[in-house]
């Protein structure tokens, strides 16, 4: 036999074997198991807090941003962006970006100003809406910073007189 006609033999037999490798029982299976093992996905939630304004920032775990919102984008007065009613907005806001991302539970990070005893009053609004809109709190963490001696602060020998 010539070369060209055991070639075409081989050929023949190969279309003959093709038969589709999976079945549609086996496929409809193996979809609803991809379904089920859908993860729900986890984000970190940086929460600054200061008397003067609120900042949150979503993050994902390897902390590209998701969104950012300010007490500023929310309200145009000035006096109002640490208030716990706009933090409420902030909330709402941050939620209606996050569902679009699939993510279901979120890791809670609160920081305020250097050296202040408490956050500002924003940050336990924040947490208390991201828990009604029906995300899980995995975890909350205060990491404010702490000044550890540093440079003399302002006002003198004396301090600050009125």
């Amino acid at each position: 036999m010539p070369k060209e006609e055991i070639t075409n033999d081989i050929i023949e037999e190969n279309k003959e074997v093709k038969e589709p490798l999976v079945s549609d029982e086996d496929s409809s299976e193996s979809k609803e198991k991809k379904s089920l093992r859908v993860k729900e996905a986890e984000a970190v939630v940086n929460i600054y807090t200061s008397f003067n304004n609120t900042i949150v920032h979503v993050t994902d775990m390897s902390g590209k941003t998701i969104s950012k919102i300010t007490g500023g984008m929310v309200t145009k007065h000035g006096r109002l962006k640490a208030n716990p009613t706009i933090a409420m907005f902030i909330a709402k806001r941050i939620a209606e970006n996050i569902k679009d991302t699939g993510i279901k539970s979120l890791y809670v990070r609160i920081r305020a100003k250097t050296g202040n005893p408490a956050p500002g009053p924003g940050a336990n609004a924040i947490i208390r809406s991201l828990t009604r809109d029906g995300f899980k709190i995995l975890n909350i963490l205060e990491t404010t910073r702490n000044p550890r001696g540093g440079p003399k602060k302002k006002g003198g020998r004396r301090g600050r007189r009125p």
